[in-house]
């Protein structure tokens, strides 16, 4: 990738940066809950471990990135490779990074390559998610409901001969 930024595989020695970018996406959810900080501390933990434990149970083919930007972390990509699409099961930015077009250098680049191979991309995204807005912006399409996520997808153009 340019401008500084670059994949590689998460290891043991990212969980401190892992929990801290998750308890980053859990922030406003929580800010009026009456609990004190430790206890907010607690359960953030607790819901980044449980969800790491699903991640690497459910999606054992799963390339489990970080993204660096200047060999600082400074995010997460969870890219399952499926037979005729990829499937993002998680991308998150730390809060600095948020609006600074990195996702979206992210995932042009994801659908360029996508794109060259004929797969198409699909993502699970929360209702209330403002990437909602990145995502159909890149031509991501709605396809289902399923509680409070929406799964969309990306198809590549087709190659016209």
């Amino acid at each position: 990738m340019s401008q500084g930024f670059a994949l590689r595989p998460e290891t043991d020695a990212d969980i401190p940066f892992l929990a801290r970018l998750y308890a980053s996406t859990r922030e406003a959810e929580l800010e009026h809950a009456p609990w004190e900080p430790l206890s907010k501390l607690a359960f953030l933990l607790n819901q980044f471990e449980a969800q790491r434990r699903h991640y690497y149970a459910y999606y054992p083919d799963t390339a489990f990135d970080v993204i660096d930007l200047h060999s600082v972390p400074v995010g997460r990509l969870y890219l399952e490779a499926r037979s005729g699409s990829y499937h993002i099961i998680d991308i998150a930015l730390m809060p600095d990074m948020r609006g600074q077009g990195v996702g979206t250098q992210l995932l042009e680049g994801l659908l360029a390559h996508a794109g060259a191979l004929g797969k198409g991309v699909g993502i699970s995204v929360e209702t209330f998610n403002p990437a909602l807005h990145l995502y159909r912006r890149l031509g991501f399409t709605h396809i289902s409901d399923e509680g409070i996520y929406q799964t969309m997808e990306w198809s590549p153009e087709p190659v016209v001969s």
